[in-house]
């Protein structure tokens, strides 16, 4: 116990670089890893016979995966935050019925898409952009996944309270380990064992369960802040709402990329039917373009979901004046890494779609033409893009989820989808890789606002402090 609270100390006396560096960059680790989790199967599957046909089934799978992870994330960083939280507040007794009831609900909510999505998996596949190409490569890899999405949604959502529990190397841990086996097991499987699609997939399932071990293990028998009992997972909905309200940003955000996923391929398949591209050149580009940008934003979600206990125990301890400097800290690195990004998908797109293997489907020249235009258009303002994201989980961060909610829906939801519904009936399909830039213009100064307003709130409060002291 002395050695937990010494540890809290330092979250609000320490000097924050040091802080930052060791909680966001295992974090940062851990995210890119489960990025490599989908990436890793289409670099293999892109570069096997199944070429662009197999890297468009996985990429109206990946959307499904979201839904799952949408569901994990709210549970899993909700609940991150409200220990945060009750830890600057020094009121962390009753926070293990919060993380049981988040773990239980997680595995109800698993068994439920299970068994929504088992018997329509086929027409969702089609709903999200499979074409009569390549439906059957997306059945086949979706069988295998959603049998053990209580695995993967577990994996997630413990995930998110072994960092927040000050133990980000063990996050890492679970999510490095994952990686390697999936990486190891999808050659052997794809190639040595011709298992196609089928291969993928179990190399990736075998990659998760591997990784729930791992963080299962933690919560059994390493926690620091609470210790989980058999009573913890009897559920407790009174004490887990402030977990709900807090993770409920995280929950929006993912969806909404679910949203878009669906939408964005919806307009593909109807308006690259109709253009020189074709349907499946379109939707495998844009499948790479999201495994792509997920690595991007996954290195400033970590930096600022690592630096989650840092934020949310200043906050609980009212120590605005940290809180702010962090904030510039993660700004700054959200800058430095969206510009450099912006400076590769503009240099060299080609390169980057190449990593994912050529066309073997489709017409190479207007397949590699689709890919410069994707990256260098529709990722031409990331830096907006994850400055924006940053913001809304800052804010979630920081016990405020309405300002949370509003960032993340600001640029997706009311910007991004009217415009890419209506902006491809007067320029086409090059109308939807436009979209996206001009929601990054609307939106950021719209997060920016919301910052602002936020830290003269807090400067005000800490003034009237000040005056009562």
């Amino acid at each position: 116990m002395d050695e937990n609270e010494n540890e809290n100390k330092i979250l609000g006396e320490g000097k924050l670089l040091k802080l930052m560096v060791k909680f966001a960059v295992p974090c940062v680790l851990s995210l890119l890893v489960s990025a490599l989790y989908n990436i890793v199967d289409q670099i293999f599957v892109g570069n096997s016979k199944l070429g662009d046909l197999g890297n468009a089934a996985t990429g109206v799978v990946f959307p499904i995966f979201i839904i799952a992870q949408a569901f994990a994330w709210w549970f899993g960083d909700g609940s991150a935050a409200y220990l945060n939280i009750c830890q600057g507040k020094k009121q962390t007794q009753n926070v293990h019925r919060s993380i049981g009831t988040g773990i239980f609900v997680t595995v109800a909510v698993s068994v439920i898409l299970m068994a929504v999505f088992y018997p329509l998996k086929r027409q969702l596949l089609l709903t999200f952009g499979a074409s009569a190409d390549s439906i059957d490569y997306a059945v086949e890899y979706f069988n295998i996944v959603l049998g053990f999405f209580p695995i993967f949604m577990a994996m997630n959502m413990i995930n998110a309270v072994v960092r927040a529990d000050g133990s980000p190397a063990w996050s890492m841990a679970s999510m490095l380990t994952g990686a390697i086996i999936n990486i190891i097991l999808d050659p052997v499987f794809i190639f040595a064992c011709d298992m196609g699609m089928t291969g993928a997939a179990w190399a990736t399932v075998i990659g998760q369960t591997a990784s729930f071990g791992i963080c299962l293990f933690y919560l059994l028998k390493k926690t620091k802040t609470f210790k989980l009992k058999l009573k913890s997972l009897v559920p407790d909905f009174k004490e887990f709402a402030g977990a709900v309200k807090l993770g409920l940003s995280s929950f929006i955000t993912q969806m909404t990329i679910v949203i878009i996923s669906l939408v964005c391929n919806i307009m593909l398949k109807s308006y690259g039917g109709a253009s020189v591209y074709g349907e499946n050149i379109p939707i495998a580009i844009i499948a790479i373009e999201s495994k792509v940008f997920t690595v991007v934003v996954n290195l400033v979600v970590g930096i600022v979901l690592g630096c989650q206990p840092i934020i949310g125990y200043n906050v609980g301890a009212k120590n605005y004046g940290r809180v702010k400097k962090l904030y510039l800290y993660i700004l700054l690195s959200t800058v430095v890494i969206g510009l450099l990004s912006t400076l590769i998908f503009e240099l060299a797109p080609r390169g980057v779609a190449g990593i994912f293997g050529s066309p073997k489907f489709s017409d190479p020249e207007l397949y590699w033409e689709f890919a410069a235009k994707t990256f260098r258009i529709f990722l031409m303002f990331v830096t907006f893009t994850c400055t924006i994201k940053m913001t809304s989980i800052f804010f979630q961060a920081a016990g405020c989820p309405v300002r949370a909610i509003v960032a993340s829906l600001i640029r997706d939801i009311v910007c991004f989808i009217p415009l890419i519904t209506t902006l491809p009936i007067a320029l086409g399909i090059e109308g939807i890789l436009w979209a996206a830039p001009i929601a990054d213009g609307v939106a950021m100064p719209v997060a920016a606002a919301l910052t602002v307003h936020y830290f003269a709130k807090q400067k005000k409060k800490n003034q009237e402090c000040a005056m009562q002291n």
